[in-house]
């Protein structure tokens, strides 16, 4: 560690104003800017990370260790919301899928309340094992009967 001892006999030696002291300087304020700029960026948190395939799938394992994939969380709260259409009884569905959950919310006019909501609860988790996450977000399940079906 002679580079350390040099470096501080050096850095102890300059004066402040030496212009390779300001250098130095200017540089390490403009990568602290970027780190900081690279901090607050959004990153990938637009995507959820999918499983690697099967290892029966005929794929070498350093190929699987390279395949990375994932998908948007629009798209799968789009195909979640056409599974939830599915359902029979279920008029409308919105489904938001965050980081950590997943909310389901469902209109129902026809059936009993109970009965859509344990077939929507399970029409969902299907569709999410079907998706393939890594880490299958929890689901919240919201089943409530229309205002126009109530009168």
């Amino acid at each position: 560690m002679r580079w350390r001892d040099w470096l501080a006999d050096e850095l102890a030696a300059r004066p402040l104003d030496n212009a390779w002291m300001v250098a130095g300087a200017a540089l390490l304020a403009a990568l602290g800017v970027w780190m900081v700029v690279m901090a607050m960026a959004p990153g990938l948190r637009g995507l959820l990370p999918m499983r690697a395939p099967e290892s029966g799938a005929g794929v070498g394992a350093e190929a699987e260790a390279a395949i990375r994939a994932g998908i948007d969380r629009t798209s799968a709260g789009l195909v979640l919301r056409d599974r939830a259409m599915e359902v029979p009884g279920v008029r409308s569905a919105r489904v938001d899928v965050g980081r950590r959950r997943i909310r389901a919310r469902a209109l129902a006019h026809f059936r009993d309340l109970d009965e859509v909501r344990a077939d929507l609860d399970a029409a969902l988790h299907e569709g999410i094992r079907q998706l393939g996450l890594a880490r299958p977000p929890a689901l919240s399940v919201r089943v409530r009967r229309s205002a126009k079906s109530k009168g």
